[in-house]
């Protein structure tokens, strides 16, 4: 399952300040972490896993995801940058039930929060069209994943979408 952060209960109003200067100096981002089976190998040695390389800084690895537009959603926004990133959309993908990873961490000095879900690609064969924001896209096994990824929170976030997946399939 994946980790939800709760809502913190407001004791005073600084507790409510403290809050809202939190979500006000947040980036927000929103993705999916894509995954696809391959028939042709046994599981769980037949998962793999979409990363784009970035086209700008230092050219990192992550799973499509963008900033959320005022008045946008969050799963909205993951939809749209997927779309717009990866030119995959919910015709291509099925979101799987159950998964929400969140990650906090600083970018610039800045506070960010980005929310994954898990989204399987409906045919393993369709083609990944990037954007200009990526230069390249790599489908890969989680070891190659979590070496491509560097961050570790991202490591991590993988790793706990392979262990989903295999606790899902041994319920099957």
């Amino acid at each position: 399952m994946g980790f939800y952060s709760a809502p913190v209960a407001a004791n005073s109003v600084s507790d409510i300040i403290q809050q809202s200067y939190f979500d006000i100096m947040t980036l927000r981002a929103c993705g999916f972490i894509i995954f696809r089976r391959l028939a042709q190998r046994p599981s769980p040695d037949n998962i793999e896993y979409l990363l784009l390389q970035t086209s700008y800084g230092e050219h990192h690895w992550t799973p499509p995801k963008g900033h959320v537009d005022p008045g946008e959603d969050d799963l909205t926004t993951a939809w749209r940058e997927t779309q717009e990133e990866a030119g995959l959309g919910e015709m291509h993908l099925r979101v799987v039930d159950g998964f929400l990873q969140r990650l906090h961490y600083q970018v610039r000095g800045k506070e960010k929060e980005v929310l994954y879900w898990l989204a399987e690609l409906r045919d393993p064969g369709i083609k990944v069209r990037l954007s200009a924001e990526h230069r390249d896209y790599r489908w890969v096994k989680l070891d190659e994943a979590c070496r491509l990824a560097k961050y570790t929170d991202l490591q991590d976030t993988l790793k706990k979408v392979q262990h989903f997946l295999e606790k899902a399939e041994k319920k099957q």
